[in-house]
């Protein structure tokens, strides 16, 4: 005996698709059983009468049996048609049954959304994108994990997060990525630091050797900064938030580099200055991001469009 398909069919078989009607052909089938009439069926399932017709011709050359015979007073089963439709009903049954499993699993996973955000996103961008998506899915519940974007990657590839926000100079492996938005860092400072009453802008080099507060090894705005720079300069201080970064800055103790999401209203109120630098592209792009190959379904896939627009 051959076991090697694991399958249960003879060595050599056709796939069983080929060889059994498709579910649209075994509902007609069995709606001309219980109405007596193919126009009668053709009518309940909303098609027209030559349409059925057809498909039952071409499901009697399948199987190489005749299942109707038709006349002008209507339409009824032969002997063969008639053990075909019993067979046909426990198909169509085993079909709603796993129909109904399946709608079952996705109303399971979409009554939850898992999202990975590094620290900026998660802080100035997804709540607005949460508010909207919970207008659109009221019944999703979502939860949120804020870290940097080395977190974020960690969470996805466990299978932890349905999906993730980054805003590193590069996408982690082994995930894919799409970009949502762009950002630009700028180097900010407390009003009385030498640096806010420069005359000229910074140069690169200055910016570089100066020990900054910074977030910590793995912010996607850590990797930004010093990629652009080429290196940095041993922190002033090692801070785990854009907030406390922030704080860190307004009461003094030295110039930080943070998003101009995070700073707009600092700036405006002048508890920030920004200063100019010289030749450094501090731009960056901000990537929604998902284990490769797993393109976002469900929840997931409505808050990733949400963000585009």
């Amino acid at each position: 005996m051959d076991a090697g398909n694991g399958e249960g069919r003879p060595p050599g078989a056709a796939p069983l698709a080929h060889r059994v009607p498709d579910l649209g052909a075994l509902e007609l089938l069995l709606a001309v059983a219980r109405l007596g009439s193919l126009g009668a069926a053709a009518r309940e399932l909303g098609i027209t009468q030559p349409a059925a017709s057809s498909r039952i011709r071409s499901m009697e050359r399948q199987l190489g049996l005749a299942l109707v015979d038709r006349s002008p007073r209507g339409s009824r089963l032969t002997d063969a048609g008639a053990l075909v439709t019993d067979w046909a009903r426990r198909v169509v049954e085993a079909a709603e049954a796993f129909d109904v499993g399946a709608q079952a699993l996705r109303d399971r996973r979409d009554s939850r959304l898992r999202v990975a955000a590094s620290m900026t996103i998660a802080e100035y961008l997804l709540p607005g994108w949460l508010i909207a998506l919970r207008a659109r899915r009221p019944d999703t519940a979502v939860s949120l994990l804020a870290g940097n974007s080395a977190v974020v990657a960690e969470r996805l590839l466990a299978g932890e997060a349905d999906l993730g926000f980054v805003e590193g100079v590069s996408v982690p492996p082994g995930l894919d990525s799409v970009v949502i938005a762009h950002d630009r860092l700028t180097v900010v400072t407390a009003p009385g630091h030498p640096w806010a009453r420069r005359r000229r802008p910074l140069e690169a080099a200055e910016l570089a050797a100066t020990p900054l507060i910074l977030r910590e090894t793995g912010s996607g705005t850590r990797q930004v900064l010093d990629a652009a720079l080429g290196g940095l300069a041993r922190p002033l201080i090692e801070l785990s938030s854009t907030t406390a970064v922030k704080a860190a800055a307004v009461s003094g103790a030295g110039p930080a580099v943070l998003s101009e999401l995070a700073v707009g209203d600092e700036l405006t109120l002048r508890r920030l200055v920004t200063v100019p630098v010289r030749d450094v592209a501090l731009r960056r792009d901000l990537r929604a991001v998902w284990p490769t190959g797993h393109r976002p379904t469900g929840p997931a896939r409505d808050l990733l469009s949400l963000t585009r627009t």
